[in-house]
């Protein structure tokens, strides 16, 4: 991890990681809050004002307006899509409205087109699917063979790990390989080797979590010479059947630079800079309403209602571009930084998956009582974690830990020793009955059952994970926007008001409790399984 150049700004940790939240917020007046019009035209400079003004109604009409733009575009958001053009065009245009200092940050990408995987015989089916990162491209009609498929319970696979198990394998075909065991890279390398003209690659179907739609990394780009997709279980069942053939397509990929959009509103301390920021795009297979157009709408209506505040520290916001394609966006963004612009970021705020049809509470686990961290927490992060807990615990909100592990926007930021924290709702692990008693929903279905998938639409969605969670996030901007000494120790001022923030209540430990959470996957946000399998 580098170190900042000036260790004296971001290795400082108050004592108690809310002693400069004193002025927390009020319960809301018994008056009626004020119309849009007078949440506009006025200085929301308490939490008070500004959350009886950042209203679920105003998140849901920004979600409803990516919704449109997926639906007039193919059906996704991707980066490298009109759909993210447009996207970007549409948050530019809110934020500009609403008077902040509006610039873009161009990065390069490398665009790869939707897969295609079409059955053809013995029955007929187009198939969801995606390319895996490092895939040839290609265009190829075949017979499929399976190779040492194990399709009968426990499915303990091994499919395609040796080149022993192409033996006898017709070239020309199209290798059917189950997920397991080893890496993905190995099994399409091997197929490669046997002379396959084409990769499948589909789920290992052993529990829950690997029965689904899966697409993963062959760990670099260029590994592999043919097209290699993904497939579920079921579809690798049908695929294995006796004369079976199909189509599978990869697109060459084509360089299409995208944009970061960054927004700022200038404060009274310019060298303190706090940034808050959530992916824009969406994956290729939908829309990314949840995934992240919650983070992203989020950040939207707080930016709408904390436009007419001059703050103590300068606020900065991010709508990333190609996170879902290995958080380059974000990655470009810090790197392109000089030494100088990174010291002057005090903290970072990641929003990534705040609205989770099926949700927990989670708040990133600086502390690391829950998860062991697999990357270095930057001093300050756990002052952060504390600020999201307090609110929680403010609002009698259950909460828990999600784990630290860098694999969102805020990885970059991480590496660079700023200071991170965040919210999460769940993607792909599967509710447990203690955690449906403590969040309601449903215990054995996935906190957010269209992760990923087509129908991550405008419906895919819990109103009040979002509605709390928006006020979370405007909580923590407003916060750090007054002042940042409990994270990197540079005074700044009290928010106006005069109530009290509690002390954390503690998380739930509903992930089998302190360090020994149940999977770093709780928080899989490179949203690609991983080359070791």
């Amino acid at each position: 991890m580098s170190s900042p150049s000036n260790p004296g700004r971001l290795g400082l940790v108050a004592a108690t990681a809310c002693a400069l939240v004193t002025a927390a917020l009020a319960a809301v007046p018994a008056t009626a809050a004020p119309s849009a019009a007078g949440c506009d035209n006025r200085d929301n400079n308490t939490y008070s004002k500004l959350l009886e003004c950042v209203r679920l109604d105003g998140v849901r009409e920004h979600q409803a307006a990516f919704q449109s733009i997926a639906d007039a575009n193919g059906g996704n958001r991707a980066a490298g899509t009109q759909g993210y053009v447009d996207s970007v065009d549409y948050v530019a245009e809110t934020l500009e409205a609403a008077g902040w200092d509006v610039s873009f940050d161009e990065f390069p990408f490398t665009y790869v087109g939707p897969a295609v995987l079409q059955q053809l015989t013995p029955t007929a089916a187009d198939y969801e699917t995606g390319a895996y990162t490092g895939s040839g491209a290609g265009d190829v009609t075949a017979s499929v063979v399976g190779v040492d498929l194990a399709l009968e319970m426990p499915r303990a696979s091994t499919s395609g790990c040796e080149a022993a198990d192409f033996a006898g394998f017709p070239a020309g075909s199209i290798a059917l390989v189950q997920r397991g065991t080893c890496s993905f890279a190995a099994k399409a390398l091997n197929a490669q080797a046997a002379k396959a003209v084409g990769v499948v690659i589909f789920n290992q179907g052993n529990e829950p979590t690997r029965e689904g739609l899966i697409v993963g990394t062959l760990g670099g780009p260029n590994v592999a010479k043919i097209p290699v997709v993904g497939a579920s279980f079921a579809q690798g069942v049908a695929l294995s059947q006796a004369g079976s053939s199909a189509r599978v397509v990869v697109e060459a990929p084509v360089s299409r630079p995208q944009l970061n959009v960054i927004a700022e509103l200038p404060g009274v301390d310019d060298d303190n800079v706090v940034m808050a920021g959530a992916h824009l795009d969406s994956v290729q297979r939908g829309p990314g309403i949840n995934d992240n157009g919650s983070g992203s709408a989020a950040l939207l209506e707080l930016a709408e209602q904390l436009s007419n505040h001059e703050p103590q520290n300068t606020v900065r916001l991010a709508w990333w571009g190609a996170e879902e394609s290995g958080l380059i966006g974000s990655r470009e963004y810090v790197r392109g930084l000089t030494v100088a612009e990174r010291d002057r970021i005090a903290l970072y705020l990641n929003f990534d998956m705040i609205g989770s049809p099926n949700y927990y509470f989670g708040v990133y686990d600086a502390d690391e009582s829950s998860f062991a961290a697999p990357v270095d927490v930057p001093a300050g992060s756990t002052a952060i974690e504390d600020t999201f807990e307090s609110f929680y615990t403010m609002r009698n909100e259950p909460y828990d830990d999600s784990a630290f592990s860098g694999r969102s926007d805020y990885q970059e930021f991480i590496n660079f020793g700023i200071p991170s924290g965040g919210l999460f709702t769940g993607a792909e692990v599967v509710k447990t009955k203690e955690q449906q008693a403590i969040w309601g929903g449903t215990a054995g279905a996935q906190f957010d059952p269209c992760y990923h998938l087509a129908c991550d639409t405008y419906d895919n969605n819990s109103d009040k994970a979002l509605e709390v969670n928006s006020d979370a996030v405007a909580f923590a901007v407003l916060t750090y926007a007054y002042s940042t000494e409990s994270v990197n120790g540079v005074e700044g001022k009290r928010v106006p008001g005069n109530m009290t923030v509690p002390a954390p209540a503690g998380p739930e430990y509903s992930f089998a409790g302190p360090l020994g959470g149940e999977s770093p996957h709780d928080h899989d946000h490179d949203h690609e399984p991983h080359e070791e399998e």
